[in-house]
């Protein structure tokens, strides 16, 4: 078995007085929106690379605001049982588009924090939008 280590953020930003997370549209066998992700690097903390990750995922810079949870999962490659664990950060918006995303991701753009629970893909991930609508005083 090995264990793997990815960080993320949920970075939220007010439009018009409500609060919108930035999310990414990526193709696995469909289109499905999830979090900016991705592996941390050597010699970086879980924080730097949530920031890393959602600057090169969804194109914008953000700020730390506070660990939301991890999420774990098991996953099989090349016959291999794999562990990973995501950490997720609250994070704050503060500058950037999200048309500057890499080409890790088809598509990155801005949907309301209370829908997030309900359209993103992946269970954990639609846990972390919940915790950050809940911090957000959204419910």
């Amino acid at each position: 078995m090995r264990r793997e280590f990815s960080s993320g953020g949920l970075v939220v930003r007010n439009f018009q007085g409500r609060p919108f997370l930035a999310v990414v549209e990526v193709t696995r066998r469909k289109k499905v929106l999830s979090l900016p992700k991705g592996h941390i690097d050597p010699g970086e903390t879980a924080e730097q690379a949530a920031v890393r990750e959602v600057r090169e995922e969804a194109g914008v810079t953000a700020e730390i605001e506070e660990k939301l949870g991890d999420v774990r999962y098991w996953y099989s490659l090349h016959g291999e049982r794999r562990l990973k664990v995501v950490s997720f950060f609250l994070c704050r918006y503060r500058s950037g588009s999200v048309r500057d995303h890499d080409d890790e991701v088809d598509a990155a753009l801005w949907v309301p924090l209370a829908e997030a629970p309900a359209r993103l893909e992946y269970p954990g991930e639609r846990d972390m939008a919940q915790r950050a609508l809940e911090r957000r005083g959204g419910l």
